[in-house]
């Protein structure tokens, strides 16, 4: 294992004062990014969407219980036998109560939504002690619309805004005969009874919702990523984090 340099207490202050004049760039650079990210135009929402929850059969609007804007975890998961997601467990284990409290103060809803049916939903959603809104969108044509559904013999391969010869260049041409599902973030916005869809992420933007990732990022050992693959995953499946298109 490679450990940074031991260096005098004066040293390592230049080299300190050094990287935050590097990071004051970085965060002036990303608030930069997340008002054009604001700015990105709108699509409205004109499929009536249903999902299944505790409660029985739902609209996409009643995701939003009330508030302006809604954010909805892709969270894969076909079957309650399968194995999860590594990345979607990381996100899906950042969200605890006093997270989506401060999100429902903004007038922000979260929901989780996976293409399994709702049983199944439910049944994982108990042995993992996840207590976030999860829906099944089993029946809907929402994990195909928003990309998180893949299957080339329904329509073409497109993930991360790339088409199959696209990702074929950017060395995922596995894509291009899988079939699955993908994880992805969705953020839409309501007015009145109308609901826009604002904007979509994948592949490495899903960090935003990873903070373990964030916190490791600030530690010399960092995110210490060559941890042993789940049973049941090879390094080489395409589910897992490090096969995504970046």
């Amino acid at each position: 294992m490679n450990l940074p340099q031991v260096v005098s207490p004066d040293e390592w202050l230049a080299a300190r004062k050094e990287l935050l004049r590097r990071e004051k760039e970085f965060t002036r650079a990303r608030d930069a990014l997340n008002a054009d990210r604001r700015r990105l135009p709108m699509v409205r929402i004109e499929k009536d969407y249903t999902f299944t929850g505790p409660g029985g059969e739902v609209a996409l609007l009643d995701l939003f219980d009330g508030r302006r804007q809604l954010i909805v975890q892709h969270l894969m998961l076909e079957s309650a036998d399968e194995a999860l997601c590594s990345g979607c467990t990381s996100m899906a284990e950042s969200l605890n109560d006093g997270v989506l409290a401060h999100l429902g103060r903004l007038d922000t809803a979260f929901a989780a939504v996976s293409r399994a049916p709702y049983p199944e939903v439910r049944k994982v959603g108990e042995a993992q002690g996840w207590t976030f809104p999860w829906y099944s969108s089993s029946g809907s044509g929402f994990n195909r619309d928003f990309h998180v559904t893949l299957d080339p013999a329904v329509a073409p391969p497109y993930y991360n805004f790339r088409d199959a010869g696209e990702l074929a260049a950017a060395g995922f041409d596995w894509m291009k005969d899988y079939v699955g599902e993908q994880p992805g973030i969705s953020c839409f916005l309501r007015s009145g009874d109308e609901v826009f869809h604002t904007y979509s992420t994948y592949a490495r933007g899903l960090e935003a919702m990873m903070t373990s990732l964030h916190l490791l990022d600030l530690t010399a050992l960092g995110r210490q990523e060559d941890w042993e693959e789940p049973k049941g995953r090879t390094a080489a499946s395409p589910q897992d984090d490090a096969g995504l298109p970046s």
